[in-house]
């Protein structure tokens, strides 16, 4: 006994102790907290800063375990944000709540240590494409490219033979070493002997071996971020290396020479290679290049071609103009990149007047005493001059702003047009947007800026140098962007007469007091992307005259008060700037009109923000921290033509009452009232564009659209929201409509087209998406009354739909409701649809009727899942949903002829997949024919009997459809396979080699036994992740 009570006590002791440490040490623990939690945002301000770096550069998209990682950490700042707010307002005193918030505060403590810890990515942070193979470069196609075929002859012999593992391409400027190179990577993508493993790095003047690793391991998918040890990253890419057995490495445009060895290239003789292009064959030597080809000019025949073609073919010049224009091909030097650009500058020119005038400004080139020794340079000037625009060349020049080789999206520099006032007045931000896109059309026809596959543009290494020295001439330029600076500039490079000046994706952490520039004409400061935390006070003095200050993507936490008197600003830019906390009064910024808050900590909205009268653009999404939205600061906000606010701040309706110019708008709005409302002006007064309404609760939108991009849809998404009435509250949608969503809705009707009346008359509704909506039985009821009254003719509703995505509809039951005695079909009604997709509807039993084909001819992917009384995916119209009395005429009339015919065609079907449809016992009852299939996936639908897909004969001959490509099944279906039955017993040896067999053993049905009692708990879950089965 005794012993039992000492162990009591001592247990007792040890409990009390604890508590009493929870209540003393309670501040403590909240210090340690922040400390922790400082950490978790340093490193989500490098996983970002990795991302929007890689993802614009590389076109990949990132993980869903990163997107998770980073909604965590967003969930997180909010729950430590209200964490410290309870703690400010605890008493001592209160010992309940101070016990309380102790044990909170220690949980929280621990799963910011595990997100910090789980932030290490070791598999990376983005997708990877292929395995991590090598995708294709968009290359230039020239005409006459006998010369390019030599050489790529000989390059492709040095690197199929076992001898040379590193090459070198060496050549003056422009001479076309980069095109060369990017058709080799191209054809190496697909020769078995490399399997793909083909990467292209790009050096800049810059590199050295840190950032050649960092740049190797994205394209390998390999994380080196938290390693910052040169050894052990060069140890890591060697392994990664290694282990794709052959590969090939081209290195481009290397300045210096760089040794291998060190960055952890494992070049033996094992078939790997290193290709390099560079303009000093010296640099190619002290590589260890064993074998180097020098790429020479075109020939004058070859050149004159190329000229031609980017003429334009098929133009034919008169005698004179072409003797000018052989003059002005041969006057380029045989230099590809000088004959491009020459040749796009002249496109359309049929002036012989012009011709001569472009003739003699080649002749006259000159950029300076030196350019002669690169003979290029005097050909890019010209086709500069040859803009004419002053405003074609202003924004030319600006893209030099940006470092080298880098992918500029156009909207975000159509943006800067628009802020640096670069363009012609227009009336509208869209008519702003589409004059900015012909500007950079032009530019690119011109040859002078080089087009991507991701919406961006770039500028080749040369022309980008040539435009640099022409702002040199006058020192209006100083741009040092992407030189990896670690400290500003000193102060005498900061010159008077400077106009724009561009330090963007350095490495710059703090600005020194002493520092105070006297750049009264400065009109732009770019310094994104610095881990820049401080700006002192004095550093703006000077610089009253500024009109653009872009901070985006920094560090900074507060805003000094220097800058308050910057009265001449137009636009003051600082997205995803993630430890800001303060801006100062903004009153006197009334000249402001892009104001860009996306992403920071800031809990107040700087004051002064209502005497912004001439703001045209207002970003204020994910600022999360912010707690309310002034009542009176938007309605004084009149100008405003893209609005985005913060997907936690409900707004009403009078709040955005006065904005009669908002064309672009993302906003929560508070109910149903407010969204008509809000419709109903902007219909009446309004210029809206282009928006993301969500109705309720915060959807997170940002998955659908980042905010710092252009809004380009028409979203309005109902979540979380509870219906009035029983459904009989009025609801407005806007007649220009993409894309309608609802999720966790209640309140709605039966059927959603008796709630929402213009549904069917919307024309322009792309995607449709419902989940956990239990009352939804019909999305679409079609009766007598929607006829044209004497015509055999359906309403045409949902006409424009491509996409429904069903998900979650316990009591769904059919997606049309045909409630008529005679009824024509429904030509209309789906007619464009590409994509269908339901999974866990249990009432549904068919999906479609075969008088409803005839409307989805252009229907390509279906995907049914988990659907529990799910029997055909196509039934007879009798079955459908109506009553025996009413269907006669509609069955007879057009359901017979189907039969009759007995097949049926889905001329456009490309995906069928069929998941744990444990009913299931036909897809069609007649055969259906499916040219375009190249996928079926069925898994687990075992009382599914027979596939009704018509095998084509050719020649007299059984074959598989032409265009299919597999047949997936799971490990636990060959059995099923084994037995279907086939039309004819050839029929399953044409598909067999199609098939492939998937192990899904780590899928739980939530129709299996057990779960479905849980079911009802699904309703209120936002995550789940499951392990393993056990």
């Amino acid at each position: 006994m005794g012993e039992m009570l000492s162990n009591i006590g001592e247990k007792l002791a040890n409990l009390a102790a604890e508590m009493l440490h929870d209540y003393t040490g309670f501040e403590v623990k909240m210090q340690t907290l922040k400390t922790e939690f400082q950490n978790l945002r340093n490193r989500e301000t490098d996983v970002l800063a990795v991302l929007e770096n890689e993802e614009i550069r590389t076109g990949r998209k990132r993980k869903r375990e990163v997107k998770d990682w980073l909604e965590d950490v967003g969930r997180k700042k909010i729950k430590c944000d209200s964490l410290h707010q309870q703690v400010q307002r605890t008493k001592f005193y209160n010992i309940r709540s101070r016990l309380s918030l102790g044990k909170l505060i220690k949980e929280m403590k621990f799963e910011v240590e595990k997100l910090v810890e789980s932030s290490k990515f070791p598999e990376g942070l983005l997708l990877e494409v292929c395995n991590t193979k090598g995708k294709p470069l968009v290359t230039t196609e020239w005409k006459g490219e006998h010369t390019l075929k030599q050489n790529f002859l000989t390059i492709w012999e040095l690197l199929m033979n076992d001898v040379d593992s590193r090459i070198g391409i060496y050549g003056m400027g422009g001479v076309g070493k980069t095109t060369l190179a990017m058709r080799i990577h191209n054809k190496l993508l697909s020769d078995p002997k490399f399997r793909g493993h083909v990467y292209w790095i790009h050096l800049s003047q810059d590199s050295n071996i840190p950032k050649l690793q960092n740049d190797i391991a994205v394209a390998l998918n390999l994380d080196l971020s938290t390693e910052d040890n040169e050894n052990q990253r060069a140890s890591q890419l060697f392994a990664a290396l290694k282990r794709r057995k052959r590969f090939v490495l081209i290195f481009d445009d290397v300045w210096n020479p760089i040794d291998i060895e060190k960055i952890g290239i494992p070049l033996e003789r094992d078939g790997s290679k290193l290709l390099i292009t560079s303009r000093s064959v010296d640099v190619c030597y002290r590589m260890g290049c064993q074998t180097n080809m020098k790429i020479k000019v075109l020939g004058e025949e070859e050149a004159w071609e190329l000229f031609l073609d980017k003429l334009g073919r098929g133009i034919g010049l008169p005698q004179e103009t072409e003797k000018i224009a052989k003059e002005m091909a041969k006057r380029c030097a045989g230099l590809p990149l000088g004959i491009i650009t020459m040749g796009g500058s002249m496109r359309g020119v049929t002036d012989i007047h012009e011709w001569r005038d472009a003739l003699e400004e080649l002749k006259e080139s000159s950029m300076g005493p030196d350019d002669m020794e690169t003979e290029v340079f005097p050909i890019l000037f010209c086709s500069f001059n040859r803009l004419r625009d002053p405003k074609l060349q202003k924004c030319f020049l600006y893209c030099s702003l940006y470092p080298e080789d880098y992918r500029i999206p156009r909207d975000e520099l159509i943006s800067k047009f628009i802020a640096e006032e670069l363009m012609d007045r227009r009336k509208s931000r869209q008519a702003y947007f589409d004059q900015g896109h012909a500007i950079l059309n032009k530019l690119e026809n011109a040859s002078l800026l080089e087009t991507t596959d991701d919406k961006s543009v770039k500028m080749h290494d040369l022309i980008r140098d040539m435009a640099l020295r022409i702002t040199r001439k006058n020192n209006k330029f100083m741009v040092k962007a992407g030189l990896q600076l670690s400290e500003m500039p000193e102060e005498q490079e900061w010159k008077e007469e400077l106009d724009k000046i561009s330090l963007m994706c350095n490495k710059i952490s703090d600005i020194s007091p002493c520092i105070s520039p006297s750049c009264q004409k400065i009109s732009t400061l770019i310094l994104r992307r610095n881990p820049l935390k401080r700006i002192p006070d004095s550093f703006f003095l000077h610089m009253h005259g500024l009109q653009v200050l872009d901070l985006s993507y920094t560090w900074i936490e507060s805003l000094p008060n220097s800058i308050s008197d910057l009265v001449n600003l137009n636009a003051l830019l600082l997205a995803c700037c993630l430890d800001l906390k303060f801006v100062p009064p903004l009153t006197k910024l009334k000249s402001l009109k892009e104001l860009d808050l996306n992403r920071n900590q800031i809990k107040e909205l700087p004051q002064g923000m209502e005497k912004l009268v001439n703001l045209k653009c207002l970003n204020m999404g994910h600022m999360s921290c912010l707690e309310t939205m002034p009542e009176g600061v938007l309605p004084k906000l009149s100008h405003l033509e893209r609005l985005i606010i913060s997907d936690h701040l409900q707004v009403r309706a009078e709040q955005l009452e006065g904005l009669k110019q908002l064309e672009e708008f993302q906003g929560l709005l508070h109910d149903v009232h407010d969204l008509n409302k809000f419709i109903i002006y902007q219909q009446k007064f309004g210029k809206l564009s282009f928006y993301n309404i969500v109705v309720g609760e915060c959807d997170s939108w940002s998955r659908n659209h980042p905010e710092s991009k252009r809004l380009t849809d028409k979203w309005v998404t109902f979540k979380a929201y509870r219906f009035k009435n029983g459904g009989e509250e009025k609801v407005l949608l806007p007649q220009d409509i993409q894309h309608l969503k609802f999720a966790r809705c209640d309140g709605l009707k039966s059927c959603l087209s008796d709630l929402f009346a213009s549904l069917k008359s919307l024309r322009t509704l792309k995607s449709f998406r419902i989940s956990h909506c239990v009352e939804i039985e019909f999305i679409l009821r079609v009766s007598s009354s929607d006829l044209t009254e004497g015509e055999q003719k359906s309403c045409i509703a949902l006409q424009s739909l491509e996409k429904i995505i069903l998900s979650w509809l316990p009591n769904l039951t059919s997606l049309v409701k045909l409630d008529l005695r005679a009824v024509a079909p429904l030509y209309g009604t789906f007619s464009v649809l590409k994509e269908l997709r339901i999974e866990f509807c249990n009432k549904i039993k068919r999906l479609f009727t075969l008088t409803m084909l005839q409307c989805l001819h252009n229907l390509e992917d279906v995907y049914v899942s988990e659907c529990a009384k799910m029997e055909e995916l196509i039934g007879d119209d009798e079955e459908y949903n109506m009553d025996s009395d009413k269907s006669s005429y509609y069955s007879t009339s057009f359901s017979s002829s189907y039969k009759a015919q007995a097949v049926v065609t889905l001329p456009k079907l490309r995906a069928l997949s069929l998941k744990w449809l444990p009913e299931l016992q036909s897809i069609c009852r007649v055969t259906l024919i499916c040219d375009s299939v190249e996928k079926i996936g069925m898994f687990h639908c075992h009382k599914l009997r027979r596939l009704p897909f018509f095998l084509p004969h050719i020649n007299g001959q059984v074959s598989p459809p032409r265009t299919l490509k597999q047949i997936r099944i799971g490990r636990e279906d060959k059995e099923w396979w084994e037995s279907l039955d086939w039309n004819h017993p050839n029929d399953k040896n044409i598909l067999q080699p199609f098939v492939k067999c998937l192990n899904l053993g780590s899928h739980i049905s939530l129709l299996d036994p057990g779960w479905k009692k849980l079911m009802f708990v699904f309703l209120f879950i936002r995550r789940l992740q499951v392990r393993s089965r056990s």
